[in-house]
């Protein structure tokens, strides 16, 4: 990387599949963010061609209506061949998300740099205890919706007794499954007492710790790192989003200053340390029918939600962040 050089552009996003805190409802279970690098006149052009090829509602295009349509298989073809190479897609599958908090949080510092590439050094724990738990039916599912109770609520005091003892049982009955010694060692480094410490910190609103269950930002910051490539800054321009708050962003500005390499060596003079500059340059929420590039960026990300081969090969392929979260062998 040779380092951002102020050069900013402008990068349209858009979510689909996002449920809230309720990340194990079954009609939802991957989370996408789509982003395109297209002008505000390009965007318009080519949302007028599908309505006007596929029969589309002259109503703010959104990804539900244009699945549902007469047309849907081609216009979603027509829709991918026309942003080859100007757009991207963050998958999300939200258990194993869920896993990588559990590591994150419970085995590790928490950082608004968790669940990026940045923290990829967690990742064969996380993708090794989420692989052996897949086939474990009920246990599996225990496991995750004690820990999404345990995180879940802000609590003033130290969290219910009760929580803390159901997330530890539904860990133990996991064990007793024979998940093998990689994924059992994980389950081992839950302590109690860290456990313990870390819902302490979220009952303080100890905001240096991200929200335990926003996959939000985590997929920005892989976002931002993409299209900035180490060369530039990225401006995000992005639908009303209520997780994505003015504290949340700041921290997550300096988080991809500190965890990209920015070390623009021969950019600077000798003696004169190089400027540091974060990749995300900011971000302007829009009200996604006022901007036809946030519209098309909601197409994609519907389309790549719906999917029934995502992540498998297909289209969207070359569409796909090779940093999803996600395990690559599904």
């Amino acid at each position: 990387m040779n380092g951002v050089d102020g050069t900013v552009v402008e990068i349209a996003c858009d979510e689909s599949g996002f449920s809230g805190t309720n990340l194990l409802d079954s009609a939802t279970p991957v989370f996408t963010h789509a982003s395109v690098d297209l002008g505000v006149d390009e965007a318009a052009e080519l949302i007028r061609t599908l309505r006007s090829s596929f029969r589309l509602s002259l109503n703010e295009l959104k990804s539900g209506q244009f699945l549902r349509g007469p047309h849907a298989d081609a216009a979603s073809e027509w829709l991918l061949a026309a942003l080859q190479g100007r757009a991207h897609v963050h998958l999300v599958d939200k258990e194993y998300f869920l896993i990588t908090r559990i590591v994150d949080l419970f085995l590790a510092e928490p950082s608004y740099a968790a669940g990026t590439r940045l923290t990829e050094s967690r990742r064969p724990a996380a993708l090794a205890l989420y692989r052996a738990g897949q086939g474990c039916g009920q246990g599996w599912s225990d496991f995750l919706a004690t820990f999404v109770d345990l995180v879940r609520a802000k609590r003033r005091h130290q969290p219910a007794r009760g929580s803390l003892e159901h997330f530890f049982q539904a860990r133990d009955a996991l064990k007793a499954a024979g998940l093998g010694a990689e994924a059992e060692g994980v389950l081992n480094g839950l302590s109690r007492t860290r456990v313990r410490a870390v819902l302490s910190r979220l009952a303080r609103d100890d905001r240096s710790i991200p929200p335990p269950l926003e996959p939000m930002l985590p997929a920005l910051a892989e976002t931002v790192l993409f299209w900035s490539g180490g060369q530039r800054q990225v401006l995000v321009i992005h639908d009303e989003q209520s997780a994505l708050t003015a504290d949340r962003l700041r921290r997550l500005q300096h988080v991809l200053i500190e965890g990209a390499d920015l070390s623009a060596a021969g950019a600077h003079a000798p003696g004169t340390p190089p400027a540091v500059v974060s990749p995300l340059a900011g971000l302007v929420t829009v009200d996604s029918r006022d901007d036809p590039r946030v519209q098309v960026a909601d197409l994609l990300a519907g389309v790549a939600r719906r999917s029934p081969n995502v992540g498998n090969g297909g289209p969207l392929q070359p569409f796909l962040s090779p940093t999803s979260l996600c395990d690559p062998e599904r």
